[in-house]
């Protein structure tokens, strides 16, 4: 058994693992842990324990710090840590500080979030347009891996691209997949702080409508079904919620009107343009 799992490359400690079996109970506390901190993301450790209790959990300090670690929450930077950073990863400078947005495809940011499940929970990651906050493409995964980050990021550039690129510093977002498809295709790339979640402001807003409207009021019991449902909402928040910050429009309409309407203007102004330019020598003389 030994030389197998040398020549698998296995150690016999990873061979004989057996996964726990479920806890009930620690999946309850973090499907709580989860919504309460989408309301208050400014609780630690001893207000999370305190507040479980209120709730008739007599758990104690350690057990909240193991299940928050488990999610990625942290306390005062208000979104769950699920972008971890990696040493040896370039980090970006922020860009975006005193820029106005006012077109689509200017700023597109991203990040990772958890959802929960009967049985567990996985990630999701979404791309979005600043200006239209149109959601450009999101995926899911069961790890937190770069692989579905990147999955997500083709599907978004196979519509358009845009100027800048905000995120985190997670090791997602720094790998060279990653950064080198931006930088391909002349993208600045733009990373926030260290604890400055508010430099990503749009997404995070994003997480918390996306849980409120679905994930809160659905009991996911596969990764499939999560899938199939997240689909049916974010197709639902493009084309059909109306949001007040873009006058009661539609993401999907604010984003593709204004993008026509930017590129037939460009189509109109070129060959004027090459015409001044080829009539302009004659003129002078």
């Amino acid at each position: 058994m030994s030389r197998q799992c040398r020549l698998l490359g296995l150690s016999k400690a990873a061979y004989y693992y057996r996964a726990r079996e479920r806890n009930e109970l620690n999946e309850a506390l973090m499907t709580l842990l989860d919504e309460q901190y989408t309301k208050t993301p400014f609780y630690g450790v001893p207000k999370m324990t305190e507040w479980l209790r209120t709730r008739g959990y007599m758990v104690n300090r350690k057990r909240v710090r193991r299940l928050m670690k488990i999610l990625g929450l942290e306390a005062v930077y208000p979104k769950p840590w699920l972008s971890k950073p990696a040493k040896d990863h370039k980090k970006y400078p922020y860009l975006l500080k005193d820029v106005v947005i006012e077109r689509p495809d200017h700023v597109w940011s991203t990040d990772i979030t958890y959802i929960r499940l009967k049985g567990g929970f996985i990630y999701l990651v979404a791309i979005m347009d600043w200006h239209s906050r149109y959601v450009l493409s999101w995926e899911v995964s069961t790890t937190l891996d770069a692989e579905f980050c990147i999955r997500a990021l083709e599907r978004a550039l196979s519509l358009s691209s845009p100027d800048i690129f905000n995120s985190d510093q997670g090791s997602q977002f720094t790998s060279v997949e990653f950064t080198e498809r931006l930088e391909k295709l002349g993208v600045a790339i733009s990373m926030d702080g260290r604890g400055r979640a508010m430099d990503n402001i749009f997404v995070e807003r994003l997480w918390r409508t996306v849980k409120y409207e679905e994930v809160y009021l659905k009991s996911y019991e596969t990764v499939k079904e999560a899938r199939e449902s997240l689909a049916r909402y974010f197709h639902f928040y493009n084309t059909e919620r109306l949001h007040q910050a873009l006058d009661y429009r539609t993401p999907q309409d604010v984003y593709f009107k204004e993008r026509n309407i930017r590129k037939d203007s460009e189509t109109k102004t070129k060959p004027r343009q090459a015409l001044l330019h080829h009539i302009q020598p004659s003129f002078l003389s």
